[in-house]
């Protein structure tokens, strides 16, 4: 049997007991470059890699069997040869976007800033605010309409006030007077000026990162009377009007940041009019620069990809076709992904995996000391209630409604935001359809759905590391094991906790069960606190920010670790290329996190990134008692933690 761990990866040098990232993956981080294109590189993004390689054969052969047009393999094929004739692009110039330009330079009030913004939000431009549409978080029966905090230009409300953001600032500035220039834009200096001073405005209304983790604080439910009170000023009608909405479509509205949306309407009545022309000139730039011709491509890179992340090569441009037809047409290339890509027995092995997770988590529960009898009552209930979903959609998506027209790239673009925006709208009033998949087949990633109380496992990411049908059980279950269990744990971390099992925001535990939660939570928060990634030393990560995920890594090792326990039936583990079974667990686990970062993307990951650090994830075992055990660590051992210092959930 093979035990399915990368032994070339591991570094015999580092001992597991003192650094299991490193032990792990050492060879492989000595021997591996970041690619040029990329800010940081490891296990997701080789898998994603292979991935993107498999999809850009499908597309390309899809589009040289000349598919009847109209057809979606003609969509599919129509949509990326319009991306890949870079000839029509330059020979087009600004023609795509000059309408909208123009409509940006001829605003004269309040009322059509909001009617511009409306035609943005159909048609992929940039936003004051962004509008989805989700299931309530209140009552998970119906769909309503929720509004998000927008209008930046930079990652997050941190880079417009902290010092440590002070050159990216000024580089913004710079990188704004570019872009006007390249678009023959009025006063590029002035205006980039103006642009920054407005979106500081707006940033200082913004909620942080932290505070956005918090689904009562970021629940607050309106009707259209109580939207216009938070916005006074705002033409909403206007704004369906031009977005193409039906009426009633904001009869129910969730606003996130309902400070920000008063902040933002007051910026929108007194700014003067000439600042909002240059910020959605420079909106229309924004979001169509990586469509447009080569000088706007580049720019747009120089800043979003080397300032930013310190990458020094845009992307192929195969590649950035690619992730435009996953983004358009995701499902319809997912189909034929799966069926070439997906055996049937692999899902079925999944499935099984899947069940003794669940298994592990109810006994996990009986066995808690910290949770009372009720709350655990109410915490079988919820799990009796989740629904996995493994590898692909059980109905595909219909992209009949969507026209793509050959050489028309911005129109496309346009006309797939809008397709996008139509069926969403459509849900409203519509019963809620539990089979829809918000990532594609073909996504190397996972994810829990608290409203929905669903976990779903695309078919890319069932493969090595995180999962090999002829591997021993140990590495699967501290791969993708682990990872079901991650998922599973966001539906009891300090957000997915506050939802039941139906999907609802509501508290169903005890208030002492839940003082003993938010205490081990806290205790987690500091521990992170203290730790730096190896990638940005000196930098320390944000607790607070990244607790949920952080929970969800001690869960899935927890349960998985049950599961595999399940998996054994009281057999004893066989010994493969020297390592026991428990061993070969965590050393799965950690193979999941192999990967480095260049500096100035660690350092922007640590300002909005949710999850820790590559490293930082692989080392949460030292929380784990059964990881001491296996490797019999000791005090003074750069993994040790004394047993009342460990954090533990499950």
């Amino acid at each position: 049997m093979r035990s399915g761990i990368d032994l070339a990866a591991i570094d015999p040098t580092a001992r597991p007991q003192d650094d299991l990232f490193r032990h792990a993956n050492g060879s492989w981080l000595a021997a591996t470059e970041i690619p040029a294109d990329r800010g940081r590189y490891g296990t997701f993004d080789v898998l994603r890699e292979a991935a993107e390689a498999h999809v850009r054969e499908i597309i390309t052969e899809v589009a040289q069997a000349a598919p009847t047009p109209g057809t979606v393999a003609a969509k599919v094929g129509d949509l990326y040869g319009a991306f890949m004739d870079t000839d029509r692009i330059e020979e087009v110039g600004l023609q795509p976007i000059a309408a909208d330009l123009a409509a940006a330079g001829a605003v004269r009030d309040a009322d059509d800033v909001i009617s511009l913004l409306g035609r943005f939000a159909r048609e992929g431009g940039g936003a004051l605010f962004q509008p989805f549409v989700n299931t309530d978080d209140r009552d998970s029966t119906r769909y309503v309409v929720y509004l998000e905090q927008g209008g930046l230009g930079l990652p997050d409300e941190s880079y417009y006030r902290e010092d440590q953001h002070a050159q990216v600032r000024e580089a913004y500035v710079r990188h704004l007077e570019r872009m006007l220039t390249l678009a023959d834009q009025p006063d590029p200096a002035g205006a980039a000026a103006r642009i920054m001073e407005l979106e500081t405005r707006l940033a200082a209304a913004h909620w942080d990162k932290v505070t956005n983790r918090d689904p009562v604080r970021t629940y607050t439910l309106v009707d259209a009377e109580g939207l216009a009170d938070l916005t006074p000023g705002l033409d909403w009608t206007a704004y369906l009007q031009a977005m193409g909405a039906p009426d009633g479509t904001l009869d129910a509205v969730v606003a996130r940041q309902p400070g920000y949306l008063t902040a933002m309407a007051a910026a929108v009545r007194e700014v003067p009019i000439e600042s909002w022309r240059d910020w959605l000139r420079w909106q229309v730039l924004h979001a169509w620069a990586p469509y447009l011709s080569e000088a706007l491509v580049a720019e747009n890179f120089d800043f979003y990809g080397r300032t930013l992340s310190g990458v020094p090569e845009i992307r192929e441009r195969w590649k950035r076709g690619v992730a435009l037809v996953e983004d358009a047409l995701g499902e319809a290339v997912g189909q034929l992904y799966v069926e070439r890509h997906f055996p049937p027995h692999a899902k079925a092995a999944m499935e099984t995996l899947v069940g003794n997770l669940v298994t592990a988590f109810g006994q996990a529960f009986d066995g808690l000391d910290w949770m009372g009898e009720d709350t655990k009552a109410a915490a079988h209930a919820k799990l009796a209630a989740f629904t996995p979903k493994v590898g692909y959609p059980d109905r595909w998506r219909d992209y009949s409604a969507l026209e793509v027209t050959p050489g028309d790239l911005v129109g496309n673009v346009r006309r797939a935001a809008a397709f996008e925006v139509d069926r969403n709208l459509a849900k409203l009033g519509s019963p809620v359809d539990r089979d829809e998949w918000f990532m594609t087949p073909q996504t190397v990633n996972a994810y829990y759905n608290p409203g929905l109380n669903e976990i779903v496992f695309p078919a890319a990411i069932l493969q090595p590391p995180f999962f090999d049908v002829d591997a021993d059980d140990a590495v699967n279950y501290g791969g993708i094991g682990a990872v079901i269990g991650h998922e599973i744990g966001h539906g009891f971390d300090d957000q997915g906790s506050q939802y039941d099992g139906a999907g609802n925001l509501r508290n169903w535990w005890t208030d002492e069960d839940r003082a003993r939660f938010t205490e081990r939570a806290g205790a987690l928060i500091a521990q992170f606190d203290e730790l730096e990634p190896a990638d940005a030393p000196g930098h320390r990560i944000n607790g607070a920010l990244t607790v949920g995920e952080n929970i969800g890594d001690l869960c899935g090792l927890a349960i998985g670790h049950a599961a595999y326990r399940i998996a054994l039936a009281g057999q004893p583990a066989p010994e493969l290329d020297g390592l026991t079974g428990d061993q070969r667990f965590f050393v799965g686990w950690a193979h999941l996190w192999c990967g480095k970062a260049r500096e100035a993307e660690a350092k922007r990951l640590l300002q909005i990134d949710p999850h820790a650090p590559m490293d930082q994830r692989a080392n949460i075992v030292r929380n784990v008692d059964e990881f001491h055990e296996a490797f019999g660590t000791v005090e003074g051992d750069g993994m040790w933690l004394a047993p009342q210092e460990r954090v533990t959930f499950f």
